[in-house]
């Protein structure tokens, strides 16, 4: 769901310069490998790195064809009305989970990452009660607007145009968590080759330095 505002934007570029219409399907990271692992057909498949690369493991995607085209960091938000507390700093970051009466973090890779760094800061087991976790497809950053839950963490692009939140910024440098969004060939596609070769071209358009511009309006960023 973090890309997808990004990739509808670059669907109608590419139809313009094109004249090509990708017509993608959106929904949360663990139903859409779900649906893969399940054999449903797709042509292309956009997914985090790792998810790309586990699912080529398993022979639904086509191996070799992972295609990373844009970066996305984390970032913190509380409701527009609420107290806004600094996390310039790790330590303040820390604090501030310490403080709040309840969390909340999307499945997937920011989620993962989330509970591994509570784990390292000792402080997982005590908070794990407030940890609030919205079903797939559902915004982070809506229940935060809503007050259910007091701190957000979801990818910046999937907060910063949440009507009644405030973004607090990234998570720090210190503990900053980056994901790096990938593309796979579906098995559907490699059986068809103008099929193939379309969505290699669609791949090769979304690494293009010229996407750069819309990347940075979605709130995310070129590969490093």
């Amino acid at each position: 769901m973090a890309t997808q505002s990004l990739l509808k934007a670059l669907c109608a570029r590419h139809l313009d310069l094109h004249q090509v219409q990708v017509d993608i399907e959106f929904t949360g990271g663990v139903d859409a490998a779900k649906r893969v692992q399940a054999g449903e057909k797709f042509d292309l498949v956009f997914l985090a790195a790792d998810a790309i690369e586990r699912l080529q493991a398993q022979g639904v995607l086509v191996a070799n064809s992972r295609c990373d085209w844009v970066t996305s960091p984390v970032a913190v938000a509380v409701a527009s009305n609420s107290v806004k507390p600094s996390i310039d700093s790790e330590a303040q970051l820390r604090n501030a989970v310490l403080a709040a009466p309840s969390l909340s973090y999307s499945t997937g890779p920011s989620g993962t990452y989330l509970e591994q760094l509570f784990n390292r800061w000792g402080i997982f087991e005590d908070i794990k009660d407030r940890i609030l976790v919205p079903p797939p497809g559902t915004p982070v950053g809506l229940w935060v607007a809503q007050g259910k839950a007091a701190l957000g963490f979801q990818q910046r692009s999937e907060l910063m145009n949440q009507p009644g939140i405030s973004v607090l910024g990234d998570l720090p440098p210190e503990v900053a968590c980056i994901t790096t969004f990938s593309a796979g060939l579906g098995l559907a596609a490699a059986q068809n080759t103008n099929t193939q070769q379309a969505a290699k071209a669609f791949m090769y358009f979304l690494q293009a330095p010229e996407q750069l511009d819309l990347k940075r309006l979605h709130g995310m960023d070129d590969l490093a």
